[in-house]
């Protein structure tokens, strides 16, 4: 047993799920250090959505309203057709009183990392290095050891009592734990354009956050505090530079914004989308965790949000097992938070592209349906709204030992 002010968490990855984890294993009294590859802290403007529990936690760390006062307060969301307009319209007003933010919050997930960063750099329990790349990592029964390289190419080898991998979709502890990462890659690129056009000049009646189903040529808009950011599905087989050229960025918000030309874009990314899960995310006193666990498409806010409930639930093992508690005991924030990585993110996720993408005319009418059904329907449309912003899987996780 280790008492907290003598216990060493490594932690490998300083995006919002490291630095959360950091926060809270320091906030518990336990030594940490962070180990970033990049030389300064990465402004990824890929995940921008936080849901309404996310939110709740964040609480503990001051930050959430200065996220707010720079983000942009979403209270619905829709389903659309690209031609015939409104499906369905759902109301996070309906979360209440589960919930003290009943909305998304669309905010850069840099900001937040920001926020706690700056916060941890005068905290004396944590040590950060950046511009140091882990490169291998082991275990014995009492400790973990993992090998790092710096920028300057000199090599070191941290040791401490848990390691705890935050690392991404190529992550290095992942390899260390010895868990697969089976899965798909979806066949489409995912183009993200960021523009300050107001697509309200041509659908009055869009929410903040809208996606717009067609057979054809699906697309997602997320409004945020100073840009509408549009994500396109896009030809894979295309030319990298051709997939990302202003030609055709343009020629894809023309198409959704129709009568209107000369789009000033502000930013534009392509990326391809993977659906994983890691066959395990524990193996002794070694953890994974956000996208170096699993890995989604961006349809629902699901991938940074679960990281971040991940980054919850692993540090309270931890704490546990620093205090006392059975090794073993985190082999319950793998069986817990995988669980939901399956039947809630990959899911929901899943269906989210089936219904934007199919092509099947009776098919396409039967998921409509079952989208106005809900909406119109008080108890229906309550229970969606839970399980969409993720709260009811942070309950249903506590019923798995």
């Amino acid at each position: 047993m280790v008492t907290p002010r003598t216990a060493h968490v490594l932690v490998v990855g300083a995006g919002p799920v490291g630095l959360v984890a950091t926060s809270l294993l320091a906030a518990e009294g336990i030594k940490v250090t962070l180990v970033e590859t990049h030389t300064e802290l990465p402004h990824d403007l890929r995940a921008s959505t936080f849901h309404p529990p996310t939110l709740d936690m964040l609480e503990r760390f001051g930050v959430v309203q200065t996220m707010i006062d720079v983000g942009l307060i979403c209270p619905t969301w829709q389903f659309r057709d690209r031609t015939a307009g409104v499906v369905a319209t759902y109301e996070l007003s309906r979360l209440l009183p589960d919930t003290k933010h009943p909305y998304r919050l669309q905010c850069e997930q840099w900001r937040l990392g920001d926020l706690l960063y700056d916060q941890l750099k005068t905290n004396p329990l944590v040590t950060v290095h950046l511009g140091t790349a882990a490169t291998a990592a082991r275990q014995s029964a009492d400790g973990v050891e993992l090998d790092v390289k710096t920028a300057d190419g000199k090599t070191e080898t941290l040791k401490g009592d848990f390691l705890v991998g935050a690392d991404g979709i190529g992550s290095v502890v992942r390899k260390a734990v010895g868990a697969e990462f089976d899965g798909i890659t979806i066949p489409e690129l995912f183009l993200t354009v960021s523009t300050p056009f107001d697509f309200r000049t041509v659908m009055p009646d869009i929410a903040n956050i809208a996606y717009l189903s067609d057979p054809n040529e699906w697309y997602v808009l997320i409004r945020t505090a100073k840009v509408w950011r549009a994500l396109f599905p896009v030809d894979a087989t295309l030319d990298d530079k051709d997939v990302t050229s202003p030609a055709r960025a343009q020629k894809l918000l023309e198409g959704a914004a129709p009568g209107h030309k000369d789009f000033e874009v502000t930013h534009g990314t392509a990326y391809r989308v993977h659906e994983r899960v890691a066959s395990k995310y524990v193996n002794g006193r070694m953890m994974i965790a956000g996208d170096a666990a699993h890995v989604n498409n961006p349809l629902g806010g699901m991938g940074l949000n679960g990281g971040i409930h991940d980054a919850f639930n692993l540090a309270e093992k931890i704490t546990k097992v620093v205090q006392g508690a059975p090794l073993e005991t985190l082999e319950r924030y793998g069986r817990q938070r995988r669980k939901v990585a399956l039947d809630v993110v990959q899911q929901t996720t899943l269906r989210n592209r089936a219904i934007l993408n199919t092509r099947e005319p009776a098919a396409r009418q039967a998921y409509y349906d079952d989208l106005r059904r809900t909406a119109e329907d008080p108890e229906k449309h309550r229970e969606f709204v839970m399980r969409t912003s993720m709260i009811q899987s942070l309950r249903d996780v506590e019923k798995i030992d």
